[in-house]
């Protein structure tokens, strides 16, 4: 079952906090990224790939079918590299990311603008998803 957590803000409005997943995915020594597509929240931006836990999915077969759905891959998902809260404009997410290996596949663009490995010292050349800075600072480190 899907945690669902409640958050209040400073003026006491209840917002509902969304469960995410994402994959940090190496190969040798560079990471996989992507570009969300320009009509989605945060178009244009990069980010891990991955997305929402559905009702009655445990975080790692949800981050498995994301990737399947976006990335044409099947993925092992190993542990939690880092659970991140950040609080956009339209919506609060709980993002958890994973250590994952690509099992079956090759990285096809089926539903990002990009993609892209780069390794952590390239991060800087890329506007990132505000959710994920905290996961690049620890990844420069």
């Amino acid at each position: 079952m899907v945690e669902r957590q409640w958050q209040f803000t400073n003026t006491e409005v209840e917002i509902n906090m969304v469960e995410v997943v994402a994959a940090l995915i190496w190969s040798h020594d560079k990471f996989l990224i992507c570009q969300r597509p320009v009509h989605k929240a945060r178009g244009l931006l990069w980010e891990f790939v991955g997305g929402k836990v559905e009702l009655g999915e445990m975080k790692e077969q949800a981050l498995i079918r994301e990737c399947k759905e976006e990335l044409a891959v099947t993925l092992t998902v190993s542990d939690v590299f880092m659970d991140v809260v950040h609080a956009y404009p339209d919506i609060t997410v709980h993002l958890t990311l994973f250590h994952a290996t690509i099992a079956e596949g090759s990285p096809q663009k089926v539903e990002h603008n990009d993609i892209q490995w780069i390794t952590p010292s390239e991060i800087p050349n890329y506007r990132f998803c505000p959710a994920d800075e905290e996961i690049l600072n620890a990844l420069t480190r």
